[in-house]
């Protein structure tokens, strides 16, 4: 499946996969690695981050969460300050480092930017009022990094009157962000609690870890 996205970035266009979601790839990338395997940290292990972002309300902590469990735990409510989650992929240990999203935390994530591999930028798919503010955050944070590898989580694209991933990729300017970097837009959406982790989650994990360690 996988092999799909990798093919959509090379030719340029959205290929639609399984669940009824659509990964936009815009890359000139591929890579072989193998899948992600969670296990504890360990101090020997080369650590490499990734900074989790998106405004308050995104569905941030939920995808977090399903990326290290095979079960869905809704968040309870917004995260205030930082969040983490620790994946080993190979010879390298991922943490994914989420900071809140809420007007008071956003002033912190560009600090955070300079020793991260990748930028995982998370919205709500159905928060149309926001959606000018998601892209203003998002544009003035990479602003300064041309290179840096950007994944935009369309989160929520189950809820009815979601913007569709073509829809989002308009309303973001994604075509704007430079032609530098890696850049994928992905459809997901997080189930309900104790549910099976949804394959759209799944795939995602599989495609940002791939991204970090090629």
């Amino acid at each position: 499946m996988l092999d799909q996205v990798y093919r959509a970035g090379l030719l340029g266009f959205a290929a639609a996969l399984g669940g009824g979601f659509i990964y936009a790839a815009w890359s000139r990338w591929s890579s072989g690695a193998g899948p992600l395997v969670e296990v504890e940290p360990e101090d020997e292990e080369i650590m490499k981050q990734i900074l989790v972002v998106g405004l308050d309300g995104a569905g941030k902590t939920s995808f977090l969460h399903s990326l290290s469990t095979t079960t869905v735990k809704r968040s309870d409510g917004p995260t205030e300050m930082f969040n983490s989650v620790c994946i080993k992929i190979e010879e390298a240990e991922i943490e994914f480092l989420e900071i809140g999203g809420g007007e008071s935390s956003r002033h912190c994530w560009s600090s955070h930017l300079p020793g991260s591999q990748a930028l995982v930028y998370v919205v709500d798919s159905a928060d149309h009022n926001r959606m000018p503010l998601a892209k203003q955050a998002l544009h003035q944070l990479v602003q300064d990094n041309a290179t840096l590898p950007v994944v935009i989580v369309a989160n929520k694209q189950d809820i009815k009157g979601a913007c569709t991933i073509l829809e989002i990729h308009e309303q973001l300017s994604l075509d704007k962000l430079g032609d530098e970097r890696k850049l994928f837009l992905i459809g997901t959406h997080v189930a309900e609690n104790g549910s099976q982790v949804p394959t759209s989650v799944q795939d995602a994990k599989e495609l940002i870890g791939q991204l970090v360690i090629c």
